[in-house]
């Protein structure tokens, strides 16, 4: 009841309320905003599209279904010009068809298999057997060339199970939000980061075998191949693709690579390594589509309406594509839906912006940011001089969701300490609702990083974990029954007036000073 009184008290006397310099809020449509936010929402109905309804969107035809779904809905709206846009060449698109592996001998099992992206097929039911390898050493792969025509390829892993003692869903406490919100502005790196250039040489050696395995075993008629993650436990597997080759690099001849829990994955190994005799059944049908191999990312607007101002564009996105292990609930349905919300919401209640206000829903973000970063490349900044356009210098900000389904407790600065005082004034009208910190931590892998990388304003919000880390991240149960509907009805009203002011407001947003610029 209190913080119901106190959002009350801020809507009485004047219609604009002023809680710092030049940070002037329009109370009667921040009410507005909020009713038809919580009270008419739609979210729910667009995340069951996205989801139940479209199926997966990787990067291909499951992203083109969806993206042609959304291109429609957004006019139905009333979206200016909502448009699909290529960004440049993909590659070839991907999708599976059937997959079935089961343990037949010494008894049988089935076991739970899911291909990784742009991985090959058997073409057909085979039986196998198991062809255990137990070094990582490139030049030892030459000891299996005679044996690896038929076999399935199991790599040596010495992971381990343990108990898990805390539960999968959390939130954030005020207390940690509190923490987040003392941290000192991040510290300008010295030196390169040792730790970070340590992991990337893990990986291109790890790769490098992976790579040259693949080329051996096909060339010498293996079937496939199994993988699995320290975390892919209690029937939830954690399944991306070949960042590496991706779709340009692949082929329909390639090796099926399943992904299977960890559970089963050492049992194997066990097996195995005993000597007990293993024969598998394996069935995978993948296809790869050339028809169209170029990039999109779905655009749509609410043109600005200031003579001076309406050149000016304040952007919210997010990623729309995902991964294929299940129909990508949290990542990033979940944040499309809040932004589609979002700019529904505005549009709905008839807002007259000063700026342009320009959604985008962004492909190709789970390979490396394609879709954003070729946005930016395409438009914002000239490619000979590595500077902003005049476009990119009308850019006045971008806010991005992609953290999964928990609702808005804040919003991450990357560093930018001039619009801390703004977000804090603007973040009060929605304190009720949870959404109270303002943090200086820079935050990353999602595609607010695209413009924050060039110097424009670009932000990513604080959103309660929920499930994501544990569960639904990139797995199989990134399905639509984890999505948390007043959360998502939460985040979809916090967007919108955290656009709606970024578009009204005088000046366009501070940009970071320039050695903060220098330390990205």
């Amino acid at each position: 009841m209190r913080n119901k009184l106190l959002f009350t008290s801020l809507l009485l006397g004047s219609t604009l309320i002023s809680f710092g310099q030049d940070e002037k809020l329009d109370m009667p449509i921040i009410q507005k905003i909020r009713e038809e936010g919580l009270q008419r929402s739609q979210v729910m109905e667009t995340a069951f599209y996205l989801t139940d309804v479209n199926g997966p969107r990787l990067q291909g035809p499951g992203f083109m279904k969806a993206a042609n779904w959304a291109k429609t809905k957004l006019t139905g709206w009333g979206l200016q010009n909502a448009r699909l846009e290529p960004w440049g060449e993909w590659g070839k698109g991907w999708a599976v068809e059937h997959c079935y592996l089961a343990m037949t001998v010494p008894y049988y099992k089935t076991i739970i298999a899911i291909p990784r992206a742009w991985s090959g097929s058997t073409n057909k039911l085979q039986a196998a057997d198991i062809l255990y390898i137990s070094s990582t050493d490139t030049t030892a792969l030459e000891s299996y060339r005679s044996k690896l025509k038929n076999k399935v390829i199991l790599l040596d892993q010495a992971y381990t199970i343990t108990p898990t003692f805390r539960a999968d869903a959390s939130r954030y406490t005020d207390e940690a939000l509190q923490k987040m919100a003392n941290e000192a502005p991040p510290a300008q790196r010295s030196g390169p980061d040792t730790t970070y250039r340590s992991r990337i040489l893990a990986m291109r050696t790890q790769n490098a075998f992976n790579q040259k395995m693949r080329k051996l075993a096909k060339q010498e008629g293996a079937l496939g191949m199994l993988n699995t993650t320290q975390n892919s436990i209690d029937g939830t597997l954690f399944v991306s693709g070949d960042y590496a080759n991706a779709a340009i690099g692949a082929t329909p001849d390639d090796l099926a690579d399943l992904s299977i829990a960890v559970e089963d994955y050492l049992t194997l190994c066990r097996l195995m390594k005993a000597g007990v005799p293993v024969k598998l059944e394996i069935d995978v049908k993948t296809k790869f589509f050339t028809d169209d191999t170029k990039g999109y990312n779905v655009l749509a607007e609410i043109p600005g309406t200031d003579p001076k101002l309406k050149e000016e564009v304040v952007m919210l996105g997010a990623h729309f594509d995902s991964w294929h292990a299940a129909t990508g609930a949290t990542d990033n349905a979940a944040g499309s839906a809040v932004m589609m919300e979002a700019i529904r919401i505005l549009k709905t209640i008839g807002v007259k912006p000063r700026r342009t206000i320009r959604l985008a829903l962004w492909s190709g973000e789970e390979q490396g940011l394609h879709g954003s970063k070729n946005y930016v490349n395409n438009h914002l900044v000239d490619p000979a001089t590595n500077k902003l356009t005049k476009e990119g210098d009308n850019i006045a900000a971008y806010f991005n969701v992609d953290n999964g389904t928990g609702k808005i407790r804040g919003v991450y600065l990357q560093g930018n300490q001039a619009v801390g005082p703004i977000f804090s004034q603007w973040l009060k009208p929605f304190n009720d609702l949870g959404a109270i910190a303002v943090t200086p931590r820079n935050t990353g892998g999602t595609d607010h990083l695209s413009f924050d990388r060039v110097g424009l304003p670009g932000f990513q919000f604080i959103q309660d974990p929920i499930e994501y880390g544990t569960r639904t991240h990139h797995t199989n149960m990134d399905t639509y029954d984890h999505l948390q509907p007043d959360d998502l009805k939460q985040a979809a009203t916090v967007v919108a007036s955290f656009v709606y002011n970024a578009a009204m407001r005088d000046q366009k947003l501070p940009r970071k000073a320039a050695t903060d610029q220098a330390a990205r």
